[in-house]
Formats: structure tokens, C-alpha cells, sequence
């Protein structure tokens, strides 16, 4: 979901499952990251 309201712009308005969603997608693409930098950091120091 991108919050597009046809005119080329982002709603004012969001409905309380709409928020949630953005927000649990957001939570799980912070997860994913946060997963990926421990894994650099194992990496690097592996390689040390």
C-alpha cells in the first residue's frame, strides 16, 4: 500500500488498518535489515 489517492498525491487520512499495515511492513523491513547487518558484521569479522 503506497497512501496514493489517484491525484498524484499521498492521503491526508489514513483508516486505522491501513496505518497498522504500513507500520507492520515497516517493522518487518527494519527486521530484515537489522538481520542483514549482522550478518556483515559476522562476515567482517570472520575475515579479520
Amino acid at each position: 500500500m503506497d497512501g496514493n489517492c489517484g491525484y498524484g498525491g499521498i492521503r491526508n487520512f489514513l483508516t486505522k488498518e491501513e496505518k497498522l499495515e504500513i507500520l507492520n511492513e515497516y517493522k518487518d523491513n527494519l527486521e530484515r535489515e537489522a538481520q542483514g547487518v549482522k550478518e556483515k558484521i559476522k562476515e567482517l569479522e570472520k575475515n579479520n
